[in-house]
């Protein structure tokens, strides 16, 4: 998996659209893999969502993680890494489920389920967005001194009213209208297209629970490349330490 590299710490996200101000980001992460054959309509699924924002109280920030458990199956996923089979089994832990399996949709650190279970996750992300309680500001514009590198910037807030805890801020970077056609394995002759599928993903920065209920960060970052830039998209979200819930997130283009 090919790293983004990091210049200082980096907060990221999306200032939202006049349509979408009265709506809540929710995270909706899919666990999935390009050699599971029940994964294509999850997929399917949450590019859908993404796209069309069926519901009214949520933003849907989709992130879709390749795990590598697959790999030896007969077609070696090309987005897959360590990092998300190893970010699944701590929701599992959590969760004291024994097993883990594709398709998986986990929303907000939450809950996890079928990732084709359209009805359930559309009540999942409603709940959801009704519980968040931490507001991301985010910007991003081109550093001034190297047109490849981006400057961005975000202001969180938290209510005074709630109880801050120990959490970690999340960047993932992820690429949009990304299509495969897989060579062997269960989908063997198939051509996939993808929802966001996550290019960099990992713990930028600390929340003290301690610490300010507010702050602002500038940072930034050099895309590789190798990745295309029109579809390239940057997320951030503050997940607790303790619980696993993400209790704000943003996004942004990256074009």
């Amino acid at each position: 998996m090919t790293r983004l590299t990091l210049l200082v710490l980096l907060f990221c996200g999306l200032a939202p659209a006049d349509d979408q101000r009265a709506r809540v980001p929710v995270i909706v992460e899919l666990f999935t893999s390009e050699g599971c054959s029940s994964c294509p309509p999850a997929d399917a699924l949450l590019r859908q969502m993404e796209r069309t924002q069926p519901i009214p109280s949520a933003r849907i920030i989709a992130l879709e993680e390749h795990v590598d458990y697959w790999n030896h199956l007969g077609w070696n996923d090309p987005f897959s890494a360590p990092q998300f089979h190893s970010r699944q089994n701590d929701y599992a832990l959590a969760a004291h489920v024994e097993n883990i399996y594709t398709p998986q949709v986990v929303i907000n650190g939450q809950v996890g389920l079928e990732g084709t279970d359209a009805e359930r996750v559309y009540q999942e992300i409603d709940k959801a967005a009704r519980a968040q309680s931490t507001t991301l500001e985010l910007k991003a514009a081109p550093n001034p001194k190297d047109a490849e590198l981006v400057d961005l910037t975000v202001h969180f807030t938290n209510p005074k009213t709630v109880k801050l805890r120990d959490a970690h801020l999340y960047l993932a970077v992820t690429e949009g209208e990304l299509v495969t056609r897989i060579g062997g394995g269960e989908n063997a002759g198939r051509t996939l297209r993808h929802s966001q599928v996550v290019r960099s993903f990992g713990v930028i920065g600390r929340i003290d629970a301690r610490g300010s209920n507010a702050g602002q960060i500038v940072s930034t970052l050099r895309l590789p490349p190798e990745w295309r830039r029109e579809n390239l998209r940057a997320v951030v979200f503050i997940q607790e330490r303790d619980t696993f819930r993400i209790t704000g997130a943003g996004s942004i283009d990256l074009r």
